[in-house]
């Protein structure tokens, strides 16, 4: 069974055009009653666009004064088994004709795109089976002259179902057939046999520069398909280099330019780009979140969000943009414990170590000895110094802490309520938002001119860094 959702934040904001020109999806089957649905694809699931309650003569009927947006679409049958797959393009008025006993039988009719999509499916259902056959046949071989017959079989079939796609595509080539079937290809491998690290980088460019072919970025049809969205996440999460955040930036915005005539690619490219670096998975790539922002909800360009949606936005940009990797980290001015002030830009190291953590929390007292344990083994030798902030109210638990566990070496510094009442008095932001403090221990590492360089980091990220960054330094 197919599993249909109506996703938040990515399909269930998508654009939909309003027009005078209504649409009507007209459904037969050899159902008497239930609720059927008109669904979309869009990325792994069916959504929900429209229902319609069957009647005893086996018929429902969807229909709306708005203008479906182009794409693959599906009737679900009662009880959710079924579902008979159908394309939505500028003829909108369109007959299905389904029964449960026989679903290659069903019959699409009033749209010509609809006509090629069925002889379509007829074909591959006639070659598909033969494929998986001798796909089966070849992996189960005993000898070479099997194994070279189901071969061959198995490329005979194959080559015949690209020659029907690409004479499909050449005999139509405006049609939405001509369109899904280019965007389905997969892009060209690169055929020069890497011997140098060069000619691996000239692969992997070539592969990149190809990776898009048949998809453009001004077609919404394509964003209402199965396989539109794996090909993006594979794009930005394996193709894209995920350390270098400029990259996949100007990658971004060129796309973003591409889609400005397409409203449905637009917005889900934003809402997608925004839900997969709201939380990034890799250190540095909040950039890329921050630069959506600033250049684009920050603008007024998504305004289909709700208010809700924009405000969880806003406070995570702002939770970000004071903290960036390359940028200088804000200054803390706190009291230590004698109550006397203590900056964290009057620390003089070749390395900072800001860490924010408080004595009861369980994470903290697992990780803060092995935090000084490797300090004293190894990190003072590099000219490292810890500026540790207490993030609770909890300054008699904190210092027993400090004291039980030797911990002077380090610069401990906390704030006053009366300081923290003042900053917000004068809207100065706090150090949770400077340094994006959700959780304790958090951990940064500074430069000696106080950039940061790490972030968010276990104290074993943090060593491997230290180490790198000492070797990069004797050369």
């Amino acid at each position: 069974m197919r599993n249909f959702i109506i996703t938040l934040f990515t399909a269930g904001l998508l654009f939909s055009a309003q027009s005078a020109a209504a649409y009507q999806i007209t459904f037969q089957s050899n159902y008497k009653s239930g609720k059927a649905y008109l669904t979309y694809y869009m990325g792994k699931n069916l959504n929900i666009e429209d229902s319609a309650m069957v009647n005893k003569s086996g018929l429902a009927v969807f229909k709306n004064a708005k203008k479906l947006p182009g794409g693959i679409y599906a009737v679900v049958f009662p009880g959710n088994r079924y579902s008979a797959d159908f394309l939505v393009d500028k003829e909108q008025v369109i007959s299905i004709k389904a029964d449960t006993n026989n679903m290659a039988a069903t019959v699409v009719t009033g749209s010509r795109e609809n006509v090629l999509f069925q002889q379509y499916q007829q074909f591959t259902s006639a070659k598909g089976p033969l494929l998986m056959h001798e796909k089966e046949l070849f992996s189960n071989s005993t000898n070479a002259a099997d194994s070279s017959t189901h071969e061959a079989l198995y490329n005979k079939y194959n080559k015949e179902l690209n020659d029907y796609r690409e004479k499909l595509i050449k005999d139509h080539p405006a049609s939405m057939m001509a369109a899904l079937l280019n965007a389905m290809k997969e892009p060209p491998y690169p055929t020069k046999v890497p011997v140098t690290r060069e000619d691996s980088l000239d692969n992997y460019y070539f592969y990149k520069a190809h990776y898009w072919d048949g998809i453009t970025f001004m077609d919404d049809r394509i964003v209402r398909t199965p396989f539109f969205l794996p090909k993006l996440e594979r794009y930005y999460r394996e193709v894209m280099a995920q350390s270098a955040p400029d990259s996949i930036i100007k990658d971004i915005d060129y796309k973003m330019l591409l889609a400005r005539t397409a409203p449905e690619m637009y917005k889900y490219l934003l809402n997608w780009l925004t839900d997969e670096y709201i939380n990034p998975k890799y250190m540095g790539q909040d950039a890329i979140f921050v630069h959506l922002f600033d250049k684009y909800h920050s603008k007024g360009l998504s305004p289909w969000l709700n208010e809700k949606q924009m405000d969880i936005i806003s406070r995570r940009a702002y939770m970000q943009m004071a903290n960036l990797i390359g940028e200088k980290a804000a200054n803390l001015e706190m009291l230590n414990t004698n109550d006397k002030p203590s900056a964290l830009y009057e620390v003089d190291a070749d390395y900072t170590l800001v860490l924010f953590w408080d004595p009861t929390c369980g994470h903290c007292k697992e990780e803060l000895p092995k935090i000084d344990s490797i300090y004293n083994a190894s990190w003072k030798q590099k000219n490292l110094k810890i500026y540790a902030v207490l993030t609770e109210d909890q300054k008699p638990e904190w210092l027993k802490y400090i004291a039980d566990h030797n911990l002077s070496s380090w610069t401990n510094v906390y704030q006053t309520k009366e300081m923290a009442a003042a900053d917000a008095a004068a809207q100065k932001p706090g150090f949770r938002q400077l340094f994006d403090v959700t959780m304790t221990p958090t951990l940064f590492l500074l430069d000696k001119d106080k950039r940061i360089i790490g972030k968010k980091l276990t104290w074993q990220q943090l060593n491997e860094l230290l180490e790198v960054k000492s070797k990069a330094a004797k050369k």
